[in-house]
């Protein structure tokens, strides 16, 4: 049996980040991933660092410490992430008060610059004017996720790690301890084990037994080739339901099995944005719905449409359709381009905050996972993990008398 000091699960840019920084450490890592062409929440996020978002000491700290590691990873990694600044702008429906909109992002690092519609529309030309009552704008750091996962991993088999494309189907332990991982081909011995699967994580603790407060909702987007159409800014609504989503979901644990086939926890919502990449492609979403089951086969699936004036469902749509109605009131010329359908797992937490750290029922196990704002923070995460697992000192980030890896643990949820 092939043995590490460490084995990482996930080869996503959490999984990716981790493994390099613990091979920065002189670590012999194995990175495990189950896709050899990523169709991960990775390979189709916006691409957004959200740096300017921190509400707490511990998630400012984060975000600062973030955003600078991005600005230099691509000389880091000798490769290029596409890193670049761009403005975000938070879209208000027409009818809600642009003031009290944002007051909800006044305790922000950065707060975002209340617009009036026609500052709003200088900032963005292919915006529609007439469907919203305002907007909001910050800077806004901007990577190329799939750059950037290659990016570090390259960067990780540059320094003696090893990858491999396999399906890890379970954990092998001793007693307690966790000291292997099984895949469907072979088994693997190990020190310690890292979980960096995302929403996939659930499932991986689940099977040993463990609750981690890891949640997951499946998030679907449009995807087009370049375009000859240039959009200026990244734009998002100004509330994202997404988040009341997730947190509505994960009260619930007790009332469903999270995990039976077959169930809906909550309706589907819609956050109705888009962002160009570099190469001229845009995504287009997103659609997030929290389905109980994993391996859901999601082929365009109805969305409720409510009836004008009214609470009450009406007709169903296809949730293509439904994204491009979304985006069409915002932006019409972006609305009817060509596009491919694409859906992922996107994960969560129960508070928001990553769950990140050993678990303390089962030595050897350690768990990465959950992170709401995962491109802006991971870097510098990631690097205080490794720190952690050398022994090295934390550089302090404290809430009260309580240190980051306290804070994060995902003993909190037990």
């Amino acid at each position: 049996m092939k043995s590490y000091d460490w084995i990482v699960v996930g080869g996503g840019i959490t999984g990716a980040a981790v493994s390099y920084e613990l091979a920065k450490k002189g670590f012999a890592v194995l990175l495990l991933e189950r896709d050899a062409i990523m169709q991960n929440a990775t390979r189709f996020s916006y691409g957004g660092l959200a740096y300017w978002s921190g509400t707490t000491d511990l998630t400012r700290q984060l975000c600062a410490e973030g955003i600078e590691r991005h600005r230099n990873l691509s000389a880091e990694l000798e490769a290029d992430t596409e890193f670049r600044e761009l403005d975000l702008l938070l879209t208000i429906d027409r009818g809600d008060d642009p003031e009290k909109a944002a007051a909800n992002y006044a305790h922000f690092a950065i707060p975002p610059q209340l617009l009036s519609v026609a500052e709003a529309g200088e900032l963005e030309p292919l915006l529609n004017k007439s469907a919203i009552g305002g907007a909001l704008t910050v800077r806004h750091g901007h990577i190329s996720p799939t750059a950037t996962n290659i990016a570090y991993c390259q960067g990780f088999l540059r320094l003696g790690g090893t990858i491999e494309i396999a399906e890890v189907i379970g954990l092998i332990a001793e007693g307690n301890r966790i000291s292997g991982v099984q895949t469907v081909q072979e088994s693997y011995a190990c020190e310690n084990v890292v979980i960096c699967a995302g929403g996939w994580s659930r499932t991986l603790l689940k099977a040993a037994g463990i609750s981690a407060g890891v949640y997951f909702s499946r998030a679907e987007i449009l995807e087009t080739e370049p375009v000859d159409l240039k959009l200026r800014t990244l734009v998002m609504p100004a509330v994202l339901k997404r988040f009341e989503l997730e947190a509505e979901s994960s009260k619930i644990e007790v009332d469903f099995l999270w995990d039976e086939p077959g169930k809906e926890l909550l309706p589907p919502v819609l956050d109705a944005g888009a962002v160009q990449f570099n190469d001229g492609s845009l995504r287009i979403g997103q659609l997030s719905r929290t389905l109980s089951d994993l391996n859901a086969k999601v082929v365009k699936r109805s969305y409720p449409v409510p009836r004008r004036g009214s609470r009450r469902v009406g007709n169903r749509t296809t949730s293509e359709a439904a994204i491009r109605t979304g985006i069409g009131k915002v932006l019409p010329d972006v609305a009817g381009l060509t596009a491919t359908w694409h859906d992922c797992i996107v994960a969560f937490s129960a508070d928001k905050l990553p769950v990140v750290g050993e678990i303390g029922s089962r030595p050897g196990l350690h768990v990465f996972s959950g992170l709401s704002n995962p491109l802006a923070i991971v870097p510098a995460l990631a690097e205080r993990f490794a720190d952690s697992a050398a022994g090295e000192k934390d550089g302090a980030i404290k809430s009260g008398t309580a240190s980051l890896n306290e804070i994060l643990s995902p003993n909190r949820f037990v």
